[in-house]
C-alpha cells in the first residue's frame, strides 16, 4: 500500500519562497514518475509539474515555469517543488501524485495521491 506525504506548505509573503515535500513508502518509489498539482478554492484541480522516473524529465505548467522547480532523490523516496517568486494566485492546496503513465500533465494519469499541504502566499 502506497502512502505520499506532503510537507512544507505555509504562509509566505508574495515574492517569497517554499519548497516542497514529498515523501513516499515503498521500495518502489524510482518505478514511477511523479507530479505536483493544486487546487485553489473554487477552481479545479490543476496541474503544477511533473518529473520522470530517473528525474531526466520534466514538465511544467506555463504559470510555473521560471519560478518553480521539481526534483527528486530516489535514494530518499521524496520528490521537491520549490517555489520561488511566489504569487497571491498561487495560493492553493499542493498535492504530490503518483504516475501510471510517465511524467504526465493530466491527473487522469496519476493512481495515488497525497493529503495535500496548504500554501498561502499573502499579499
Amino acid at each position: 500500500q502506497l502512502q505520499l506525504v506532503e510537507s512544507g506548505g505555509g504562509l509566505v509573503q508574495v515574492g517569497g519562497s517554499l519548497r516542497l515535500s514529498c515523501a513516499a513508502s515503498g521500495r518502489t518509489f524510482s518505478n514511477y514518475a511523479m507530479g505536483w498539482f493544486r487546487q485553489a478554492p473554487g477552481k479545479e484541480r490543476e496541474f503544477v509539474a511533473s518529473i520522470s522516473r530517473m528525474g531526466g524529465v520534466t514538465y511544467y505548467a506555463d504559470s510555473a515555469k521560471g519560478r518553480f522547480t521539481i526534483s527528486r532523490d530516489n535514494a530518499k523516496n521524496t520528490v521537491y517543488l520549490q517555489m520561488n517568486s511566489l504569487k497571491p494566485e498561487d495560493t492553493a492546496v499542493y498535492y504530490c501524485a503518483r504516475s501510471s503513465a510517465g511524467a504526465s500533465t493530466s491527473s487522469f494519469d496519476y493512481n495515488y495521491w497525497g493529503q495535500g499541504t496548504q500554501v498561502t502566499v499573502s499579499s
